[in-house]
């Protein structure tokens, strides 16, 4: 095993990208980063019934989407399985796995027999080898799995890089299955030959594979694998502190993409949940890795705040060229069928919404009146567009024609000249006028606001 620091993403492939696995993407991604060491992406499709190439997909887009970007991958496991075979042929030659015979009928009976005591469920090794034990005659019609011979005793212990001390029990352990009748490896043993073959040092993942943890160490053991340090980071649980549901919330990174997060964002807003530096809470990538630390990562339970992550979402934009913006911007005014070509520049656009905008999606609706009109509703109508405020717009609109220069500095004057010479207050004028021409009330500096419609566009819409 090298001495390099080395970490690994290992999705499987029977659904979209989860929050929950970009967390942990990206505390892989940033210890790698930190030391200079190498991130792998894996793709643990062994699961054929449920494993999919869109999720394949969702997972290559997600990351890509992201911006973790891998040194090494991604791999596959079905690409591996003679390797599997090869390291299976190993263990069985050398003492540490044997066929089990058991019939499916057999492991119900052991379980029947375990529930009516009260016990754990468990096969009973009645085809384990050992000393001066007779094995019963191999049954011709059933095909067997391959079981790994788990120690009977003592304990399977680690030091948890984020749990600190974890001791299991041998005894809890059953004589792990790691390999089906039809000869394919199962997940536990296939993720030990890949971190051992991929040298991973480091192995940052769920609370959830805890008890994965000691019967993977034992495998290792039997290989004569130096065993990885192991980090399980806490869960993420809803605002209502259950564990997050596809079904409530939203889940999948394609969502927070359709809902105008920034991708920059979402990361740092995923590095809050269960690490922290301090009290920043606003921080790029280039910030996160300086001071990442795994002994920084809580071990309790993170709760998802969806204000917190609008809130750095808008930190976040405000701090984003603009120019980038407007791409984005783009896309989702596209989807609108919505012309950004025949209009001002989007990034102009852009950059006099960006102080205004929690999402991007805030950002088009709000973009929307620069290309073309909207619809007052009937309130604003009757607030704002009554025969008197219709009149001044009508005397406004005589005055605008005139201006020798069309810019922000000269509808600004010309404005504040035109409320004196009408003997209103302001809003009299520049609600009307937002009313009239944009269709909606609630927009930045009226003066400019028209300077970026344009001339020819803001007369039209008065007219």
């Amino acid at each position: 095993m090298t001495s390099a620091i080395r970490t690994r993403f290992a999705p499987s492939p029977t659904g979209l990208l989860h929050i929950g696995g970009v967390r942990t993407a990206l505390f892989s991604w940033a210890y790698a980063r930190k030391h200079g060491g190498t991130f792998v992406l894996r793709i643990e499709d062994t699961d054929l019934e449920r494993s999919t190439p869109e999720s394949v997909k969702a997972i290559l887009d997600g990351m890509h989407w992201v911006g973790l970007d891998y040194d090494e991958g991604p791999f596959y496991q079905m690409q591996r399985m003679d390797r599997y075979k090869q390291v299976i042929a190993q263990l069985l030659e050398s003492g540490h796995a044997y066929y089990c015979y058991a019939s499916k009928e057999e492991l119900e009976a052991m379980r029947a027999e375990a529930e009516a005591k009260g016990e754990k469920p468990r096969y009973d090794r009645r085809w384990r080898p050992e000393a001066g034990k007779t094995l019963p005659v191999p049954p011709a019609d059933v095909p067997p799995v391959v079981r790994f011979k788990t120690q009977l005793d003592g304990v399977i212990a680690w030091d948890d890089a984020v749990k600190g001390r974890i001791e299991i029990a041998a005894s809890e352990l059953d004589d792990l299955i790691i390999a089906r009748p039809d000869g394919t490896p199962t997940y536990n043993f296939c993720v030990v030959v890949d971190d051992y073959d991929m040298q991973i040092s480091h192995v940052i993942r769920g609370d959830d594979h805890v008890n994965n943890t000691p019967r993977q160490i034992v495998i290792y053991q039997a290989l004569g694998a130096t065993v990885p340090t192991f980090a399980h980071l806490p869960m993420i649980h809803n605002d209502q502190g259950q564990k997050m549901s596809k079904r409530r919330d939203a889940v999948s990174v394609v969502d927070y993409d359709a809902l105008g997060i920034l991708p920059e964002a979402l990361l740092n807003y995923l590095a809050r949940l269960g690490w922290g530096h301090g009290d920043d809470e606003f921080f790029s990538m280039e910030q996160f890795v300086e001071w990442f630390d795994l002994k920084d990562v809580s071990s309790a339970p993170s709760r998802f705040d969806r204000e917190k992550l609008l809130w750095l979402n808008a930190q976040h934009i405000k701090a984003t060229d603009a120019a980038r913006l407007a791409e984005r911007v783009a896309a989702f005014l596209s989807d609108r069928n919505i012309d950004t070509a025949s209009g001002p520049a989007l990034a102009d656009v852009v950059t006099l919404l960006k102080d205004r905008s929690q999402t991007l999606i805030e950002m088009a609706n709000q973009a929307e009146y620069f290309y073309q009109p909207l619809n007052p509703t009937a309130e604003i109508v009757e607030k704002h567009l009554q025969p008197e405020d219709e009149e001044r717009l009508k005397l406004f609109a005589e005055g605008a024609a005139q201006l020798p220069s069309w810019d922000a500095a000269s509808l600004g004057a010309f404005i504040k000249d035109f409320v004196k010479q009408q003997g209103v207050k302001m809003p009299q004028v520049g609600m009307p006028l937002r009313a009239k021409v944009c269709g909606i009330t609630n927009t930045p500096s009226v003066d400019a606001v028209l300077a970026l419609i344009g001339r020819e566009e803001v007369l039209r819409r008065l007219a």
